[in-house]
């Protein structure tokens, strides 16, 4: 499915760019990036059950459903996936307070693992798939 391959890339992408903007110092816009890597790639997971979300909880709430509870992936994924999305709202939105270094520098760190593990379950999905 070529939509999954480009959803991979766009969750990569975003990856390259977290990391481009937390070198410069910009750590709203690195949490924002991390979440979103994180957010294209479960719609791509989604996808692989036939199933969309009209809203970023929805996202989350299928995952949760159909990829958590069932066991395909560990519950910390969930949890990375929640907490990523909170702090995204802090770096899209919030105003008088920002996200830290550390926060920034953390969540990348999660982000990329997060990307990786799902993209090697797209990846063997799409093998069989052919």
């Amino acid at each position: 499915m070529n939509e999954i391959n480009d959803f991979i890339t766009k969750a990569e992408r975003f990856l390259e760019t977290a990391n481009l903007t937390l070198n410069s110092g910009d750590y709203d816009s690195c949490v924002s990036r991390c979440y979103y890597s994180m957010f294209i790639i479960t719609e791509a997971v989604l996808l692989t059950k036939d199933l969309k979300a009209s809203s970023h909880k929805g996202v989350i709430s299928l995952f949760g459903e159909h990829f958590i509870k069932s066991g395909i992936f560990d519950k910390k994924f969930g949890k990375d996936l929640n907490d990523a999305f909170d702090k995204r709202l802090i770096g899209d939105y919030g105003v008088g307070f920002s996200a830290t270094e550390e926060d920034a520098n953390g969540l990348l760190n999660i982000a990329i693992n997060y990307v990786q593990i799902l993209k090697e379950y797209l990846n063997k999905w799409l093998e069989k798939e052919k």
